[in-house]
């Protein structure tokens, strides 16, 4: 019925969601295979509990669930929109939403889950967040994980101001693999939320959004940043293990 948001609705909004990131991300799919590669690969258990920075949508978690069939993911977010589309889509003894802005100090609560994390998650969230709110989120991170847990990142990352025609390098890399791979069933970032604000399903949601989520920062994190802020906080060991143009993923091991 129009007006309401069922699973199959939400889902669409989901897939549609798929096709936009793409225009930005053209190895996106890639990418998250590494993510759970690099999760198969190191963590020491069957059944991890994995929390999902920035779980938007739930794009990420949705592939995680499917590869890791006895996991269960907390999905972290800010914009309420996106968290109902996961909550519609996802939402089950396996998986669950909390709303928190990852930029406070508060936005990791320990009594909402029943034991440590396993891993923290993320993919195209954290670019947004200045060096400082970066760096204690990260070292809160480490503060939860056990020996041995992670810290993975799938990011725009950036070489930083010492760098800059790496830096303008990455960003063109993407940029022509972007072009040679798009269709005409990518849309961009503005034309998904303008078509989101029209949808009479959505409507209750966008209502709870107003005012967005303030997708800017002035001090941008470099790649590098990332790093040191991870060793700093405790991390013992952290590297770049994929990257194609400016598209990479950062591992921290507790």
């Amino acid at each position: 019925m129009a007006g309401e948001l069922d699973a199959a609705r939400a889902q669409y909004w989901v897939d549609r969601w798929d096709r936009q990131q793409e225009f930005y991300m053209p190895d996106r799919e890639q990418r998250f295979e590494v993510i759970g590669d690099v999760l198969a690969e190191l963590l020491g258990r069957v059944d991890p509990l994995i929390v999902d920075l920035g779980v938007g949508p739930g794009t990420l978690s949705a592939r995680l669930l499917n590869r890791f069939p006895h996991a269960r993911i907390v999905g972290v977010d800010a914009d309420p929109l996106l968290l109902g589309l996961a909550d519609a889509t996802l939402g089950g003894d396996r998986f669950r939403t909390v709303k928190a802005d990852l930029r406070e100090p508060n936005w990791f609560d320990t009594r909402k889950l029943d034991r440590a994390p396993d891993a923290f998650v993320s993919t195209t969230a954290l670019h947004w967040m200045n060096r400082e709110p970066l760096r204690a989120l990260i070292e809160t991170c480490a503060v939860a994980l056990p020996a041995g847990g992670l810290f993975l990142d799938g990011d725009h990352l950036y070489e930083g101001a010492h760098a800059p025609r790496l830096d303008g390098l990455g960003k063109a890399l993407t940029a022509h693999r972007a072009r040679r791979t798009a269709t005409a069933a990518n849309e961009d970032w503005a034309a998904w939320w303008d078509a989101v604000d029209l949808a009479p399903e959505l409507a209750e949601l966008v209502r709870l959004r107003a005012g967005g989520f303030e997708h800017k920062g002035h001090d941008r994190p470099s790649v590098h940043d990332y790093l040191a802020f991870a060793a700093a906080a405790g991390f013992a060991e952290a590297g770049t293990v994929w990257q194609y143009g400016d598209d990479r993923i950062v591992v921290a091991i507790r």
